[in-house]
């Protein structure tokens, strides 16, 4: 039985490019909505959370067949390292990832009339804060590669799940993902995250991307059978 070629890499850029731009614009779309309606922050954080699940889903549905949906520069190292991603799509994948993430601000602004970018004041730094985004990269990572191993199928209710109970969780409403944080730096609203406070971001979700493959590497290795007894 035949199959289908791969997509071209340029078809998985642009799915990366895309997915990247909608989760971003959602994420920040939503806040500023969430704002607009309700002075009640957790009712806002509420509302941000479950529009950003939802759509996840959605995404990781309908584009993980062409690019792999990982819409995360963090997520496409993890799967570099484990060579399921060529290393030589890395960059482009990370590229692809950033110019998406920063074109959903845009997108965002543009629908509520906000400056197109707008570097955010919102002071998000401290050791509490980058452990968080450590644990959130470190569950996400481990959703991903234990929902791939077992259930292939339910990844994209899998991450989005996660993601949602994960905005709950850490103290960092996890970000997990540098593209999105970089995308959010370009906003001074509900989402944001001041530029300055990304460095430790960023560390901390790659390292905990890179400690929770490590775990899952060991933890998903196939035993060999034991010899039978003589």
């Amino acid at each position: 039985m035949s199959t289908s070629p791969a997509p071209t890499l340029s078809r998985r850029l642009t799915a990366e490019a895309l997915g990247t731009a909608m989760l971003v614009a959602t994420v920040v779309g939503s806040g500023i909505m969430a704002e607009t309606l309700t002075r009640d922050v957790a009712l806002a954080l509420l509302g941000n959370t479950v529009a950003t699940g939802a759509m996840l889903v959605v995404l990781i549905t309908i584009l993980g067949p062409i690019s792999g949906a990982h819409f995360n520069p963090a997520v496409s190292l993890v799967f570099a390292l484990r060579r399921d991603l060529a290393g030589r799509d890395l960059a482009p994948y990370i590229l692809a990832q950033i110019a998406g993430g920063i074109a959903g601000t845009i997108i965002a602004h543009l629908m509520f009339a906000a400056p197109l970018l707008d570097p955010s004041l919102k002071i998000r730094t401290g050791g509490a804060q980058w452990f968080a985004e450590g644990v959130a990269s470190f569950g996400l990572v481990v959703t991903i590669l234990a929902g791939i191993r077992f259930r292939r199928d339910a990844v994209p209710m899998l991450v989005g799940l996660y993601i949602t109970g994960a905005y709950w969780f850490t103290a960092s409403t996890s970000f997990a993902n540098p593209a999105v944080s970089i995308a959010r730096s370009l906003t001074n609203t509900f989402s944001g995250i001041r530029p300055l406070d990304l460095p430790g971001f960023i560390i901390a979700q790659i390292a905990g991307c890179l400690l929770a493959s490590l775990l899952m590497t060991w933890l998903l290795a196939t035993d060999r059978e034991s010899p039978p007894p003589r």
